[in-house]
């Protein structure tokens, strides 16, 4: 049975387990199983999620519908070169896509050594001040970005640096998700974290949309000063609702065993971990390499979501930004629900359902892109509506089968896997567009991407799930 207490804490008392390591003879202690029986304070639960929400403005506000689009729109293209006949600004687009590739590299080679100093420190919520700061300062700088082409690289290099930093905070933040729950309430926790950042968007993308309609407030809009503002206080935003974590998540200890070494003497520690974590906790390891291909396709439905609506289907700043809105209002809703479903029926499960529906609304959005802008309307929501669920649950899976002590580096891997293959979708979309020389069939890549991630996560065996008694 569950027992909640009523205001302030969240306590379990007793559930049943499948092994976590089942089939492979060698079952792991979980991060999870030693909060069983816990009472985690709401406090920090709630502070915990809020996270989500103070860097939301960076991913919906920042990459997705507002500054990307600023960046890829004609104020950008060099002199003398005018829009592609269909209008679309392939040369910035792509562009764009390239520096979110590099980015991913990048991640690849930083987030599981940096997890795993963190681990071994026991300086996981330092090390997620130090990122988040780094967050801030590079949204910061974004107020410098005119618009003009020689600030095109200026622009597209800020996206890439910040997404580094962004992924390098979340290693941190996502290992300290076994820190505020329980083996019986993760899957809930794990999605109120998305769904705050979701709704976080909304409320940024909201306040954007009242500057615009009222002339942003006098603000001129000469060199894109109006959207350049907004980045400034995307990082505003990001130190407000970023203090709770700080101060009401405690630390967590030093991993038991681990042992600090220095920074390149790690690499070589990762490799010994990485073969242990094949031995001790299988699920993990397969899942790892099979979440690394679908959540790049994940991360590019929205990265390339309001270019996809503002290039190919033609929205308008506004309706780029309303679109973003309702977009966010379903995937949170659809994230927090989905987060039950995931505590009942298993991770592994949500997100094969997630990914099949993604594929499928792809297809439709691809296919039916010359029937209007109701077609990204109606199909583009339902794109919303699977990408929260498949995230939340993702991170909740992981949870489950990570070894105790190890959250970050496991993490940290499960960031580097993930970026390890980020170059997937931004260069099947930029490859796309070059090849065929249109925005559109950038779609058709990212959707290659999560159609190849489902193949392989429904080969990945259930790592154990709570169940109730």
């Amino acid at each position: 049975m569950t027992n909640e207490t009523p205001d302030n804490d969240v306590a379990v008392t007793t559930s049943k387990k499948i092994p976590v390591a089942a089939n492979t003879g060698a079952v792991a202690a979980v991060g999870l199983d030693l909060q069983e029986g816990k009472v985690i304070p709401r406090k920090q639960v709630f502070s915990w999620a809020l996270w989500d929400w103070a860097t939301q403005p960076f991913n919906s506000v920042i990459i997705t519908f507002v500054f990307s689009v600023y960046l890829t729109s004609s104020l950008f293209l060099p002199a003398g070169v005018t829009p592609d006949e269909s209008g679309e600004n392939a040369i910035l687009t792509s562009g764009l896509g390239w520096a979110v590739g590099a980015a991913g590299i990048l991640i690849a080679v930083l987030a599981p050594v940096m997890g795993q100093r963190a681990d071994a420190a026991g300086r996981r919520k330092l090390w997620l001040g130090l990122a988040t700061g780094a967050l801030v300062i590079t949204t910061a700088l974004m107020f410098f970005v005119e618009a003009d082409y020689s600030f095109f690289w200026f622009g597209a290099a800020l996206i890439a640096i910040g997404s580094v930093f962004s992924e390098l905070a979340g290693v941190n933040y996502n290992a300290m998700l076994v820190q505020v729950s329980t083996p019986k309430t993760v899957g809930r926790i794990s999605g109120l974290g998305w769904g705050f950042g979701y709704l976080g968007g909304i409320v940024a993308l909201a306040i954007v949309i009242v500057m615009q309609q009222n002339g942003w407030f006098g603000i001129p809009t000469e060199s894109g000063l109006n959207i350049r503002v907004v980045a400034l206080g995307c990082a505003v935003w990001t130190i407000i609702f970023a203090i709770p974590i700080f101060l009401n998540v405690p630390e967590a200890p030093p991993g038991a065993g681990r042992a600090r070494v220095g920074f390149f003497a790690s690499y070589g520690e990762l490799g010994k971990d990485i073969a242990r974590l094949f031995r001790e906790s299988r699920p993990t390891f397969w899942f790892l390499l099979a979440s690394a291909v679908f959540r790049d396709g994940l991360a590019g439905v929205f990265t390339f979501g309001a270019i996809i609506a503002a290039t190919v289907f033609g929205f308008s700043p506004m309706q780029v930004i309303i679109f973003g809105i309702a977009a966010n209002l379903v995937a949170g809703v659809s994230t927090i629900l989905a987060g039950r479903l995931d505590d009942r029926l298993g991770a592994r499960a949500v997100i094969l359902w997630a990914l099949g529906g993604l594929v499928v609304a792809g297809l439709v959005v691809f296919f039916a892109r010359d029937l209007g802008t109701t077609v990204f309307w109606i199909f583009g929501l339902i794109l919303c509506l699977f990408v929260g669920p498949a995230q939340a649950a993702s991170r909740s899976f992981l949870a489950r089968v990570t070894p105790a002590g190890r959250e970050g580096e496991i993490f940290g891997l499960y960031a580097t896997t993930g970026r390890a293959a980020s170059f997937l979708s931004p260069l099947a979309w930029a490859a796309g567009i070059a090849i065929f020389h249109s925005t559109a069939w950038g779609i058709l890549g990212i959707v290659l991407i999560l159609a190849v991630g489902f193949v392989l996560m429904y080969f990945v065996k259930d790592g154990g799930r709570t169940v109730r008694s």
